[in-house]
């Protein structure tokens, strides 16, 4: 991992077609601007994790919920 310090208005470059701009600071928040060509995806890390954790809970609500189906149909 590289770690390396920029002020406002500095950047660093990724590859020939990536800049990451520091757009503004204030206080423990960094606002960053990226360029990027199209193609590239870029996606915030916690919107990934948070819709894994989704799917996750909604695969264990379907598992549960197709064994009370189940269960119910055993009955009558």
């Amino acid at each position: 991992m590289l770690v390396i310090s920029r002020k406002t208005s500095e950047s660093i470059l990724i590859g020939d077609n990536i800049e990451i701009r520091i757009s503004e600071i204030s206080g423990d928040r960094v606002k960053l601007a990226i360029d990027a060509p199209k193609e590239i995806r870029i996606t915030r890390k916690e919107l990934l994790e948070t819709a894994a954790l989704n799917r996750e809970a909604g695969e264990k609500l379907e598992v549960q919920t197709l064994d009370q189906l189940k269960n119910l149909l055993k009955q009558k």
